[in-house]
């Protein structure tokens, strides 16, 4: 099997005020909180999003695993729609002393350069900054965190800077090079 370098690169908020919002797109463009812990919903966002940057952590999960993380208190998973239709996803995960990991964030291949991206991570960073109250008996949350990776899209890391995050850590890792999986087999052009 073949491998390849990923650098994977860690970035922070450590108050809400960090955040620099994007300004929201033109035309129907919604954020909704999908509230009804859902296996099937979040395996079709995990896989549409993920799909063809080789996100695949997670597509060996079964029924019992996406429903017992989904049912973790403050677990939230955020989805831009683009007049009616899925776009993309934010999912929030609490973790000890108030710190909050955007453990997932993206947008379907089809509505990327739409304008959404910069929206839908403000709003989901927004979300992580005023989880706690939503979800009482969680910490007030403290800091935000994610990752991003050189397999992510070209304009991932220039989205995060621009929101406010900061660079933290960065490492190096080799891994094996996968198919890009897509939603199904064939899903992309290639």
């Amino acid at each position: 099997m073949t491998n390849m370098p990923v650098t994977t690169w860690s970035l922070e908020q450590t108050a809400p005020t960090d955040l620099l919002p994007a300004q929201a797109p033109q035309g129907d463009v919604r954020i909704v909180r999908s509230e009804v812990p859902s296996p099937e919903f979040s395996r079709f966002l995990y896989a549409s999003v993920g799909g063809d940057i080789q996100w695949i952590d997670r597509l060996g999960w079964t029924y019992a695993q996406w429903l017992e993380h989904l049912e973790r208190p403050g677990v939230e998973t955020w989805v831009a729609y683009e007049r009616g239709t899925p776009a993309g996803y934010v999912e929030l995960d609490p973790q000890d002393d108030g710190v909050v990991e955007i453990v997932y964030f993206g947008l379907i291949p089809a509505f990327r350069g739409h304008r959404i991206g910069g929206h839908l991570l403000s709003y989901g960073t927004a979300r992580a900054w005023d989880l706690a109250d939503r979800w009482p008996g969680l910490a007030q949350t403290k800091r935000v965190w994610l990752h991003t990776c050189s397999k992510d899209g070209e304009h991932a890391m220039d989205n995060y800077l621009r929101r406010g995050f900061r660079l933290f850590d960065t490492k190096v890792e080799e891994e094996a090079v996968v198919a890009a999986p897509g939603p199904w087999p064939g899903a992309y052009p290639g």
